[in-house]
């Protein structure tokens, strides 16, 4: 194994949860979903996450997912005013060379996760995990805007969730926060 110079002199032994750990506000994961709805339609769920703060930055939903659509998605994201350098996203069709040099004209650097390596994205494959599990198993969307207002509701749960949480640290476990009325089953 080559010896680590630091960035200067060559090859860095940096592991990528170090990396991560290391560049966390900075990152941007996104990926894209399959869900079916109750006349067997596929709509395709687009989420950005921030890996910082693991808030859903953005969520949508389309029945035919394109470069140009889904790079409207991050300019309604992406603007300037947050600290934003890179995104990792998996190596789908839909992100073209061309999509990804419009994200490096809007300032990101793109880092692809390795074929077969969900791992590589892992906060993002957690977050479809938890919607799948916590919403979509108890739940047949019947359209388009169905899954929208799903994901609207997720969003807002979200932010609610973690300004609860931010106000009593142990409010996500405390059966009087989600008495409330505020868990993903009474949200929907």
């Amino acid at each position: 194994m080559p010896e680590s110079t630091g960035p200067r002199g060559g090859v860095s032994l940096q592991c990528w949860s170090t990396f991560v750990r290391n560049h966390a506000q900075a990152i941007l994961a996104c990926d894209f979903f399959v869900t079916v709805t109750a006349n067997f339609r596929l709509l395709y769920v687009f989420v950005i996450m921030e890996i910082g703060t693991h808030r859903i930055a953005h969520c949508n939903v389309t029945e035919h997912p394109t470069a140009v659509w889904t790079l409207q998605q991050f300019r309604e994201v992406i603007t300037g005013e947050q600290a934003q350098r890179i995104l990792i996203h998996d190596r789908d069709s839909i992100y073209s060379s061309d999509f990804d040099s419009a994200l490096k004209a809007m300032g990101l650097r793109i880092l692809k996760t390795p074929f077969q390596a969900p791992q590589a994205n892992a906060f993002c494959e957690r977050l479809v995990g938890t919607v799948r599990r916590e919403c979509l198993d108890f739940l047949i969307p019947l359209n388009e805007r169905h899954v929208e207002q799903l994901g609207v509701t997720l969003v807002k749960l979200d932010v609610i969730l973690r300004r609860r949480a931010s106000l009593k640290p142990d409010c996500l476990a405390d059966d009087e926060c989600y008495g409330l009325g505020f868990g993903l089953a009474a949200a929907l």
